[in-house]
């Protein structure tokens, strides 16, 4: 049952894309938190499996918004933010499930932490027991973004610590950060689709002097679907946004100074990345269509992000290893 509470406020926020497979077991991991949840939103990004069916049997436990077609994961999450009033939002991919002290556990590292903005917790890989799925963010001097301890036991990675950012998988942010850094009303960039827009609102957030927080503590686990499959089998859309929206993330947030220092990781990176896109993935070339698109607006939300910066650079590309 959901309750009120005088502590801070929770709101948790799910999009959906044909989920029938994993949603009701989501939705019991959530009702099953130590914590009172405000409120439950969901937005349903034009399902046409049983999703839908499933979701209205939490008739009055939740709240739904129905697309009539799929705005993909940042708009569909903007969607659910402007929809909430709460201290804290968690946003959730419904392949997750949650330890009953998730929340609670987020929610202490936070008011621990007044220059935190997000946290995220040890997400465990529902495809193999007892290993890392994601335990924060981690940037390379390249430009490349990984989880932390991904495939590594969970046992390495038990100690709590600030890291560059957190999973968009079940990251809890709070409305103090998603204010200060949205840009044009935007959180998530809609210009993402989807994909990597959770490194972007990390490397934008600590441009502003937000950190983020990695608590062991907090448990949940992920099936991640389509990453847990070989590259090939990966949808051709999927493949796209993910190689073009990392060149989105550096026009926006990148410093000139750092490209320059740091032009040997990128250098190396772009030439094997530029050879194996030629010979085995020619159809990724096709992406670079979009980002020209949006290459007048991209600039005007780098402008305001720059202009927006609060924090010493050095402290930023701290984060930034080889």
């Amino acid at each position: 049952m959901l309750m009120k509470s005088k502590r801070s406020t929770v709101s948790i926020h799910i999009v959906t894309f044909n989920s029938e497979s994993c949603i009701q077991n989501c939705l019991e991991s959530i009702f099953q938190q130590s914590y009172s949840i405000s409120q439950i939103i969901i937005v349903d990004n034009a399902s046409s499996d049983r999703t839908k069916e499933f979701l209205k049997k939490y008739h009055g436990e939740i709240d739904i918004l129905y697309n009539s077609s799929n705005k993909g994961f940042a708009q569909a999450h903007n969607q659910a933010i402007r929809s909430s009033h709460s201290d804290y939002f968690l946003v959730l991919n419904p392949d997750i499930r949650l330890d009953k002290n998730y929340v609670s556990y987020l929610i202490e590292a936070m008011e621990d932490h007044p220059s935190v903005g997000s946290s995220a917790g040890m997400l465990l890989s529902q495809n193999q027991l007892g290993f890392i799925d994601s335990a924060g963010l981690v940037i390379k001097r390249s430009r490349r973004a990984f989880d932390r301890g991904q495939n590594d036991p969970s046992l390495k990675w038990s100690r709590s610590t600030e890291v560059f950012g957190v999973s968009g998988a079940a990251a809890l942010y709070s409305r103090v950060m998603v204010e200060d850094i949205s840009i044009f009303g935007e959180f998530f960039d809609e210009d993402f689709f989807a994909y990597k827009e959770d490194v972007d609102v990390a490397w934008r957030a600590q441009l502003m002097g937000w950190g983020a927080y990695y608590e062991s503590k907090a448990v949940a686990t992920h099936e991640r679907g389509w990453k847990s499959g070989k590259r090939k089998e990966q949808p051709i859309f999927v493949r796209r946004l993910s190689y073009i929206n990392r060149y989105k993330m550096m026009l926006k947030n990148d410093i000139i100074g750092y490209v320059f220092l740091h032009c040997f990781y990128l250098l190396s990176f772009e030439v094997l990345s530029l050879g194996y896109t030629i010979l085995r993935e020619p159809q990724l070339i096709l992406a670079w269509g979009d980002l020209f698109n949006k290459f007048a607006t991209i600039i005007k939300k780098r402008k305001q992000i720059q202009e927006k910066r609060k924090v010493s650079l050095q402290r930023v590309y701290n984060w930034f290893n080889s």
